[in-house]
């Protein structure tokens, strides 16, 4: 692989998006936030008016293959997704965002054109991508792999101080149930599930905080990368 990718893969609530932010931030690479792209293609075909019965197959396939679409890392404040020019970072996490992706995410063509536009993330000076699936489907060639875990009850209580500080009521039980039964459906899904990559650094953030993970991310990295240019 001519550009440097490095993927971050793990369960929801790991951290990975926020460490995956700060390493592009430290690289300067681009950045995939591949669990946006489905609520990106739902509401791009929203907004053509494409999500009406019968689907126009070829007019979405069309559209998932040519969505102009923009992850802008901002310093310590997320990252900016564009599409087609306009800011909708916060619109694509809402419901009614989240229903229009799962009506396009089910078909096996449009999933195809997704995994090609992932593919083309990947350019100079070099990529982080972030998933469930890059270091074992998306990109397998990857020099620098990493799969970041955590206990689900490190996640729930993660996940819970997020919301309090948003002043968002959060109950840990509910939301304990909750990763626990994505954990499972993603794991023991037939396509693509979740898993390190045979050759990833596995590491579990349970205890730890983010500058202590971000350090060990960034020194494997470093090694992973002097062994690329060095390699014949």
């Amino acid at each position: 692989m001519s550009v440097f990718v490095i993927t971050i893969d793990g369960p929801s609530g790991s951290g990975k998006g926020t460490l995956a932010g700060k390493l592009a931030r430290h690289y300067g690479y681009h950045f995939l936030d591949s669990g946006a792209l489905y609520r990106l293609l739902g509401l791009a075909a929203y907004q053509a008016d494409l999500l009406q019965e019968p689907l126009n197959l070829p007019a979405l396939e069309h559209l998932a293959a040519s969505l102009d679409i923009q992850f802008i890392v901002q310093d310590n404040q997320g990252t900016q997704i564009l599409l087609n020019g306009q800011d909708v970072t916060d619109q694509i996490r809402t419901e009614e965002v989240g229903s229009m992706a799962s009506k396009v995410a089910v078909i096996p063509s449009l999933r195809e054109a997704l995994f090609k536009r992932q593919r083309d993330f990947a350019r100079a000076p070099g990529l982080v991508a972030d998933g469930r699936d890059m270091g074992t489907v998306v990109f397998p060639d990857a020099p620098a792999k990493i799969y970041l875990t955590a206990s689900a009850e490190a996640r729930a209580g993660r996940r819970v101080k997020q919301l309090q500080d948003m002043g968002v009521d959060a109950k840990i039980d509910a939301i304990l149930a909750d990763l626990q039964t994505r954990d499972k459906r993603d794991m023991e899904r037939t396509v693509a599930p979740l898993k390190p990559a045979h050759d990833a650094l596995v590491i579990d953030s349970s205890v730890l905080t983010i500058d202590q993970v971000l350090k060990t991310l960034i020194d494997y990295i470093d090694s992973r990368y002097q062994t690329t240019v060095n390699s014949p």
